[in-house]
């Protein structure tokens, strides 16, 4: 018994107290789930033929677009805000659903984003257009795609494959719905996607480290 609450005071108190004071109103609880088991990646690569999955990681998914170039704000946001921040956890990985035809775009992107970070957990696959309305269909969200199949929302996945956000009533009582974080918005993706997959990654080591101390009791 003593033993246990040693391991508990060392590994599991010092995350919670992180993750209360470092997510502002938002503070630690549990993220709902929005869509139960949405689909993995079907057989899509990058462009140099690899295939990525879902399971397993927790994944930040993007659907960019046929005019990245053009939207590259949204990139830049994403990856000062978020991605530079998580990219450094082992079961984390970033991964954009992007129309055939906009490979070049991807690798001039991404060769500017790597001028100040590393890109080696930023993917792009590459499906057709009809391939990504379907898939988007099936994570049953009140936003859409637009013409050019892009949305600016990104989306938390976690290592089950469920799509998480903010359901239900928040601390003020008041009614909360947010099933994707605005890439156009800095303030957004630092304040709530930020403190969102804070949630997410605690979640996981609070996991971890309870597996580990049950084993060596």
């Amino acid at each position: 018994m003593k033993k246990n609450i040693v391991l508990f005071s060392l590994f599991i108190l010092p995350i919670v107290a992180y993750l209360f004071f470092a997510s502002g109103v938002h503070n630690f609880t549990h993220l709902p789930t929005v869509t139960e088991s949405i689909p993995d990646l079907n057989n899509w690569k990058n462009n140099k033929g690899e295939q990525f999955s879902l399971e397993d990681k927790i994944t930040v998914l993007v659907f960019p677009g046929t005019q990245i170039l053009y939207n590259k704000g949204d990139a830049f946001n994403l990856n000062q805000k978020i991605y530079e921040k998580v990219m450094g956890f082992k079961d984390f990985q970033l991964i954009c659903i992007a129309p055939i035809g906009t490979e070049e775009q991807t690798v001039d992107l991404k060769e500017e984003l790597g001028r100040i970070s590393d890109m080696s957990k930023w993917n792009y696959v590459f499906a057709s257009p009809e391939e990504i309305k379907n898939y988007y269909s099936q994570l049953n969200l009140i936003g859409q795609l637009d013409e050019n199949l892009r949305t600016p929302n990104v989306f938390i996945i976690d290592k089950e494959r469920n799509l998480r956000g903010r359901k239900g009533n928040n601390k003020k009582g008041e009614p909360e719905y947010k099933e994707g974080y605005n890439s156009i918005s800095a303030a957004d993706l630092h304040n709530e996607m930020g403190d969102d997959i804070k949630i997410i990654l605690a979640q996981y080591r609070l996991a971890l480290k309870k597996n580990s101390a049950d084993r060596k009791k």
